[in-house]
């Protein structure tokens, strides 16, 4: 269970969705894939992940006003590139500390250019010992050049994602 969602000025009105069904009237995004298997690694992962090494391994992260995600953690991530880029204001919404399941998620502040949440996790599947990354969002434009830049902004956010779980991914993998 998802620690308790923190209610701040998001600039979306569904926090902690993430942790259930996602709402409707958002673009949704699931990326899941293995990266391994064994205990080990679903506790280096998710230590990682809270670290913030899955923003850090795209190149986005800022700074964070905590060393690791716990709710209430306002960070601030850089998107584009060169003279295009626009910082994002982010919030931790809930912190996943289960037995088989760990990770943050995070809404969109007032700045962003979107509007919604992001989850970031790594799973263990007892049955086999597969570890998985697992990326999951439901957003949708909250400027008038993410509206216009529709289909492409949504390519890049699967791009992006698939880099958030090779950062995570064991070297040898």
């Amino acid at each position: 269970m998802p620690s308790k969602p923190v209610a701040d000025p998001f600039n979306y009105a569904e926090v902690g969705a993430t942790s259930g069904e996602f709402p409707s009237g958002y673009h949704h995004f699931r990326l899941r894939r293995r990266i391994g298997a064994g205990r080990a690694l679903f506790e280096e992962a998710g230590g990682a992940i809270l670290g913030y090494r899955m923003q850090r391994g795209t190149g986005i992260f800022r700074e964070a006003s905590t060393p690791v995600a716990e709710a209430g953690t306002r960070l601030t991530v850089r998107l584009g590139v060169g003279p295009f880029g626009i910082t994002a204001p982010c919030q931790v919404v809930y912190v996943l500390d289960e037995p088989n399941r760990r990770g943050f998620a995070y809404g969109t502040l007032p700045g962003h250019p979107e509007r919604g949440e992001e989850l970031f996790a790594v799973e263990f599947d007892p049955a086999d010992e597969s570890v998985y990354g697992v990326v999951a969002a439901f957003s949708r434009p909250g400027t008038w050049y993410t509206r216009l830049g529709g289909p492409v902004v949504r390519l890049i956010q699967h791009y992006i994602a698939g880099k958030y779980i090779d950062a995570i991914r064991p070297a040898q993998a």
